[in-house]
Formats: structure tokens, C-alpha cells, sequence
């Protein structure tokens, strides 16, 4: 299954086959051919993910945002551990998983993780959590902390410099966690469930951060969610899975948004799509075809 380059800006739209590539175009950002992991041996064995297939190509200077989801135990977690090349989940057992055109071998800083557990070190102070990886690096402590304060201003932590992780709320945390994995640079961001403990507004409010911040790094974020809002909200593509196995069976294509997620939750069409998504995760429906359409957007106040 691969992922069209462009959004269909007319609405929710199946995602077809990517434009082919010039002699000079880039490789894929990551790619997983027919990919299956199983669990375990003989009668215990569990099957995680079977034959899962998908491309999303690499948007210099544009990014794209995907998110996963599926149903409890389909295998949305073990997508992202095989892309960021963590055990046990990775290697798969059988197929290939390519990121910027070269087979994963492991872990390295092209790729960042941050899931709902946050990973922070409850011994270091906000600041140094933020610079920790910076220090790794063996970079001075002077620019350490100069672009730790950096990513402190963009996710809205000034003033809990020397604060530790027990004295913050959940969504500093994240906050936190977030602007620690950032701050590295990576190419492709990994998020897993980050917003799942988070009251909703507070997640709505994590929401637009992560807008933001990946319109400034302009890179690319996968994210997984049991919140279908949530995926048709951040997603420029949503992977639907089911389970029993895990397989991917639709790839959806979704309007970037372009009004935070109160307002677009009050969208007749963004309701509608919701609506569907949910019914077709519950029945665990084949590939459905297009959800509701975007309707028109209306001109900007002021354009002649």
C-alpha cells in the first residue's frame, strides 16, 4: 500500500499510488514491505503484525504527520518499535523495513521516541532533562543550556527551569519529554499514545503544540492513537488497522488542519468523518473508500 505525495485538499480521500520518482528524487523515508513479527515459538507464538505493506515518501522542507489507528493489541505500537529499531519488537520476522532508503539496523538519532510514560530522569531538573541528550552528544554546557532555554520558550515551560519531573503536571511532562526529543534534531519523530493520560483539554492544547513545532521542524511524525479525532485531527495520512492479526488495511489522506481542534470538532464534515472512522474501526471493515468531504473553504476576510 503506498501513500499519495499530496493531500486531496477536497476532503478525506483514500490515498493512491506515489507519483513516480525522477532519477534524481529522493528515497522513501520509510518503507515497509510485507512485513510480519511474530512473538514467541510454537503453540504460544503470537503473530503481532502480518503482511504489512506501506510507503511515505520523504517531504524535504514540508514533512508529513501520520498517525495509526486500530483496535487494542493490533500491532500499532510494534509499527513504531520496528521503525525506531527497538527490541524486542524489532527485527521483524519476516520482510523489510527501510528508513531513507537503507534496511533498519537499530536505533540512532535520525529517529525519536516519546510515549505516554514521558522517560524522563525524576533526579534532573527540567532544564537538564531537556539538555540531557545534548550532554551525550558531548556538547558544551554552555550551548547546552542555551538551546535547552531555547525549547523551554517554544513548548512554554519558562520559569520551571529547576523544577524535577515529580513537581510537574502531565502535560508539562510531556511538554518536557517532547522538547528533550527535539531538541536533537531527528528526522522522524515517534510518538506513542504521548497524550493518552491527558485530561481533554489539556490534550487539545498538546494537540496544536504538536501542530506547531512540526510545522517548524518540518519534519516527520508518527503517531499513534486510540483517539480517532485525534488521528484524523493530526494526521496528513491515518493507517487503519485491525487485529487478530495486525494488519494494515486502509491508508487515509486528510486535509492539514488549519483551525485548532475546538473549532474544527464543530465541522459538520469533521463530525461526519469521525463518525465513520469510528464505525469502520468497530466493525473492522475492509477499505471503505473516502470518508466526508471538507466543504468548500471560504475566502479570507479581506481577499478582493
Amino acid at each position: 500500500m503506498t501513500a499519495a505525495e499530496n493531500p486531496t485538499p477536497q476532503g478525506l480521500a483514500a490515498a493512491g499510488p506515489a507519483a513516480t520518482a525522477g532519477p534524481e528524487a529522493l528515497p522513501d523515508l520509510v518503507v515497509f514491505r510485507n512485513v510480519t513479527k511474530v512473538f514467541g515459538h510454537g503453540a504460544g507464538a503470537r503473530v503481532a503484525v502480518q503482511d504489512v505493506s506501506f510507503v511515505v515518501p520523504d517531504l524535504p522542507e514540508r514533512g508529513e504527520l501520520v498517525t495509526i489507528v486500530g483496535p487494542s493489541g493490533c500491532g500499532k505500537s510494534t509499527l513504531l518499535r520496528l521503525i525506531a529499531g527497538l527490541e524486542p519488537h524489532f527485527p521483524p520476522t519476516s520482510g523489510q523495513v527501510l528508513v531513507f532508503g537503507r534496511p533498519v539496523q537499530g536505533p540512532d538519532a535520525s529517529r525519536g521516541m516519546v510515549d505516554q510514560k514521558y522517560s524522563l530522569l525524576p533526579h534532573l531538573t527540567v532544564l537538564d532533562n531537556i539538555a540531557f541528550g545534548l550532554k551525550l552528544r558531548g556538547v558544551g554546557r554552555h550551548e547546552r543550556k542555551a538551546r535547552a532555554l531555547e525549547w523551554m520558550h517554544k513548548v512554554g515551560l519558562e520559569g520551571s527551569e529547576r523544577k524535577y519531573p515529580s513537581e510537574l503536571s502531565g502535560g508539562m511532562q510531556q511538554r518536557v519529554a517532547i522538547a528533550a526529543t527535539l531538541i536533537l534534531g531527528p528526522r522522524i519523530l515517534l510518538m506513542d499514545e504521548p497524550f493518552g493520560a491527558l485530561d481533554p483539554k489539556i490534550r487539545l492544547r498538546m494537540q496544536e503544540l504538536l501542530i506547531q513545532l512540526w510545522k517548524e521542524q518540518q519534519g516527520t511524525v508518527f503517531l499513534v492513537t486510540h483517539s480517532v479525532e485525534e488521528a484524523l485531527y493530526l494526521g496528513d495520512q491515518v493507517l487503519r488497522m485491525i487485529d487478530a492479526p495486525g494488519r494494515l488495511v486502509e491508508t487515509l489522506q486528510v486535509p492539514r488542519p488549519d483551525d485548532p481542534p475546538e473549532t474544527l470538532r464543530r465541522e459538520a464534515w469533521f463530525a461526519a468523518s469521525v463518525q465513520e472512522l469510528r464505525r469502520r474501526l468497530e466493525e473492522g471493515a475492509p477499505a471503505a473508500g473516502d470518508l466526508p468531504q471538507r466543504r468548500a473553504q471560504r475566502p479570507s476576510q479581506g481577499s478582493s
